[in-house]
């Protein structure tokens, strides 16, 4: 079977993309596994790119990337041939939560030095760009390349879990903690566009967060409060929100979240 191997966030090549991915390899400086030092081009040069690959087990794909592409808008793109673009009925005001948001500079400053790993990336479809039978055909594509697995609690939240060849064919049974960064997909009814989430594994408390990212710039999804705070970003893409979801440090141990042990065991294998 395709294997999907590489997922890439793309960003038009543009002097405020190129500023927010440069920010964005300052945020993740700290994570041992992030290739800040972009890929060199047919030329000799080296081209804007920062590539997470898991760490854990040995060949597990997909990568995650983020680069400059000759795109108009922003996209992410996958190695099997799907992508996600923004599209007209994608392009609607900004909501209250996105007129709060920070400014990319300012969460790299405020994060300096307490960003360590980067548990997963993902994609949020807004249902009314998006109808069911895209929804499942997209994830019936995806599943049948990866390993994906459903969200145990019922949401249409699935996940892609970084795999080796032998897992893409016989299910993942090894539960490490540094399978990551996952890749999300989100079908949601209550946006109006399409929405762009990184999750990252910070050394910080609830309270030390809370504190650096107060309301209204950030907030607290009901019932995923003990877990992460939600930090909107500015950015200059019509069309598109960006969110960064900041998960208190971890005082007991790797979770089965953390392993996977959860998606596998309680969720189950999509395809």
């Amino acid at each position: 079977m395709d294997r999907l191997s590489e997922i890439s966030f793309r960003l038009p090549e543009t002097p405020d993309s190129s500023s927010f991915l440069g920010e964005l390899r300052s945020l993740l400086a700290e994570v041992a596994y992030a290739d800040l030092a972009g890929s060199a081009g047919t030329d000799g040069s080296v081209g804007d790119r920062l590539t997470l690959t898991p760490p854990r087990p040995a060949d597990a794909r997909p990568v995650t990337t983020f680069e400059l592409a000759d795109v108009p808008a922003p996209e992410v793109a996958l190695d099997t041939g799907q992508s996600f673009s923004l599209r007209a009925g994608d392009t609607q005001p900004e909501t209250p939560l996105r007129q709060a948001a920070v400014e990319m500079a300012d969460l790299t400053r405020r994060l300096a030095g307490h960003v360590k790993r980067v548990d997963h990336t993902g994609v949020n479809l807004p249902a009314c760009t998006t109808s069911p039978e895209q929804w499942r055909d997209l994830v019936g594509a995806l599943a049948s390349a990866s390993t994906m697995y459903r969200y145990p609690t019922g949401e249409e939240w699935p996940f892609v879990l970084p795999s080796t060849p032998a897992e893409l064919s016989g299910g993942i049974r090894d539960f490490v903690v540094g399978r990551e960064p996952r890749f999300e997909l989100v079908y949601d009814e209550a946006l109006t566009q399409t929405e762009w989430q990184f999750a990252l594994w910070t050394d910080l408390t609830r309270i030390e967060l809370d504190l650096l990212f107060p309301e209204p710039e950030g907030l607290a999804f009901p019932g995923l409060e003990d877990i992460f705070r939600v930090v909107p970003i500015h950015h200059p893409w019509p069309g598109l929100g960006i969110r960064f979801d900041l998960c208190y440090r971890i005082e007991d141990g790797p979770s089965d979240w953390e392993t996977g042990e959860w998606l596998v065991r309680e969720g189950g294998r999509i395809g």
